[in-house]
């Protein structure tokens, strides 16, 4: 990576018969002989993450045919991390930039607490498999480590994604006049044992006071 954290750019070396996988719009250029495959990444999964997610349907592999350089940038400005996989991780909807190994993406059921917490719907995604994937965050992001008897309070717009072992549950900011006046209302109580990664900007306020400007 470079140019972290503010405007951080993948840049992606690959051998020959090497691949790496992202979202379609991230690839900022490309080095040497590559192969660009757009698929769904499986079709019953690809569905999942359109209708109930609001995800695209296509994703787009780069397969090299000699040594070559993908890079990849993500929508908004902030950091990028590598998360080596060898099970499940959970992931923000707007989190995902690239993968590669034997991973598939698919949808994790939030559930209607997920309302609750605000900053999304009723799902994440999920990147199942070997491998690893590359996730982005507005801003910073800061890797959190849990022990089995860990836990932590998140703001919910400031997290990026986590462990598929980590166990999370919805309640208010502190006491009643804390959750009224505080400004944070709804948080996460993430519980380990796991990584949890978050981002150090949060976008509802960034659009609030660009939403003023464009008023004036």
């Amino acid at each position: 990576m470079s140019k972290s954290p503010s405007y951080s750019l993948l840049k992606v070396y690959l051998d020959p018969g090497e691949s790496v996988t992202s979202e379609p719009g991230a690839m900022v250029s490309m080095k040497g002989n590559v192969n660009i495959k757009t698929h769904t990444g499986g079709f019953g999964a690809a569905i999942m993450r359109a209708i109930v997610g609001g995800e695209t349907i296509f994703i787009n592999t780069y397969v090299a045919e000699g040594p070559a350089e993908v890079w990849f940038a993500p929508a908004m400005p902030g950091d990028i991390a590598y998360v080596p996989l060898n099970g499940s991780f959970i992931i923000q909807d707007f989190g995902y930039l690239a993968h590669h190994g034997d991973i598939q993406l698919t949808v994790a059921w939030r559930g209607f607490r997920g309302l609750l917490a605000g900053g999304g719907g009723l799902i994440w995604l999920k990147a199942q498999g070997t491998g690893g994937v590359w996730v982005t965050g507005f801003g910073g992001i800061e890797e959190v480590e849990l022990g089995p008897n860990d836990s932590i309070i998140v703001d919910n717009f400031h997290f990026v994604g986590m462990s598929d072992s980590i166990r999370w549950s919805v309640r208010k900011f502190g006491g009643l006049k804390s959750f009224l006046l505080g400004g944070e209302g709804i948080v996460i109580e993430a519980r380990g044992p796991g990584k949890l990664y978050l981002q150090t900007r949060s976008l509802p306020p960034f659009v609030r006071e660009i939403s003023k400007l464009i008023k004036k």
